[in-house]
């Protein structure tokens, strides 16, 4: 699942300040990531959430690097990839809790809710 990072995408013919951004942020994910592991989110500023910005970030940043929304999405595979079970699992955790703490769980109209 390779992107081909860091990226300059070959068609271009410059170098684009996603390229530089993508790949500043790409080398420090795992280590925000693992630190996030444990820690409250329920304080400003939390590592937590600077992680999970971080990811927004890094997807964004490859997003426009490669100019393909997948590109983004592929890079976050790969730096989740690279995150221990534990951290992972927290992250994801807290991806759930501020869904469901901003109300953004609607289902679809004529579907019943499983639970």
């Amino acid at each position: 699942m390779t992107t081909g990072w860091p990226g300059a995408n070959e068609n271009r013919g410059d170098t684009s300040p996603a390229t530089s951004a993508a790949a500043e942020l790409h080398e420090g994910i795992a280590t925000a990531l693992e630190a996030a592991y444990g820690s409250s989110w329920y304080e400003e500023g939390n590592t937590v959430d600077l992680a999970v910005a971080s990811l927004c970030r890094l997807r964004r940043a490859a997003a426009g690097d490669q100019a393909r929304a997948e590109a983004g999405d592929n890079i976050v595979r790969e730096a989740l990839a690279q995150t221990s079970p534990e951290a992972l699992v927290w992250v994801a955790s807290r991806m759930v809790s501020y869904l469901d703490e901003h109300e953004f769980v609607e289902w679809p109209a004529g579907q019943e809710t499983p639970l």
